[in-house]
C-alpha cells in the first residue's frame, strides 16, 4: 500500500458512531473485527487500533452511501491503496476498504467485502465454508449488529496474532457447543493442522 496512506494515524468510531452512519442505509451491516468480539462478552476486552464493517459485496456502494464526502480507498492487492469513485465495482480481489473524513484527517473505519450466493455467505478464504446469511448476525444488548464470534475466530485464526489469542482465550468459554461445533468444522476444512483444534473438543 502507498507508504503516507498506509502510514497515516487512525482514530477509530467507535460502534455506536458507526451504527449512526450506517443508519442511512438500508443494506445489511455487521462489526467485525476485536470490537464483535467486545459486543459479543459485553465488555471492552483490550484496545482497539481500528474499526471493522463487514458488508457484503454486493451492497458495496452502501460504504458511498453513508459516507458522502469522504475520502474512500480499495486496498487492491498486493499491496496498494487507491481512490473508490461511487458507481465503481471493485474487483473480487477487493476485500477492504479504507475511510477517512478528508486528506488531513486520520482514517476512521474500515469495511470488509464478503461473499454471498443468494441467503448463504461464503467464506472468501476457502469457499467450502458457508453458512446462512441469517446465522451471521448477533445483536448485543444496545441494539448494535456484529458478526457471529465463531465466524470471527474463523477469519482470525489465519494470523494467529498476540491479539487473535488473546481475542480465543475471551471468547471461548462463552461460545456454546453448536458455535464450538461449527467453528471446529471451518478450522477442518480449511486449516486441517491448526492447533485450535485442539481447544475446541
Amino acid at each position: 500500500m502507498t507508504d503516507d496512506l498506509v502510514t497515516a494515524p487512525w482514530d477509530p468510531l467507535s460502534p455506536s458512531e458507526v451504527a449512526g452512519l450506517m443508519a442511512r442505509t438500508d443494506r445489511p451491516w455487521l462489526i467485525a473485527g476485536g470490537h464483535a468480539i467486545d459486543l459479543f462478552v459485553g465488555r471492552t476486552t483490550r484496545a482497539h487500533a481500528d474499526i471493522d464493517v463487514l458488508l457484503l459485496r454486493r451492497d458495496q456502494q452502501a460504504v458511498h452511501e453513508v459516507l458522502p464526502g469522504w475520502e474512500i480507498y480499495a486496498a487492491e492487492p498486493p499491496g496498494q491503496l487507491r481512490r473508490w469513485l461511487p458507481d465503481e465495482t471493485l474487483p473480487t480481489g477487493v476485500h477492504d476498504i479504507w475511510c477517512r473524513p478528508g486528506a488531513d484527517s486520520p482514517w476512521r473505519v474500515q469495511f470488509m467485502l464478503d461473499e454471498a450466493e443468494g441467503d448463504e455467505w461464503i467464506s472468501r478464504r476457502n469457499a467450502q465454508v458457508r453458512r446462512p446469511l441469517g446465522e451471521l448476525r448477533h445483536t448485543s444488548a444496545s441494539g448494535l449488529p456484529f458478526l457471529a464470534p465463531e465466524v470471527q475466530l474463523f477469519y482470525k485464526a489465519r494470523g494467529r496474532r498476540p491479539k487473535d489469542e488473546q481475542d480465543l482465550e475471551t471468547v471461548l468459554p462463552h461460545l456454546s457447543g453448536d458455535q464450538r461445533a461449527w467453528l471446529r468444522e471451518a478450522l477442518t476444512l480449511a486449516h486441517p493442522d491448526h492447533p485450535w483444534l485442539s481447544r475446541l473438543g
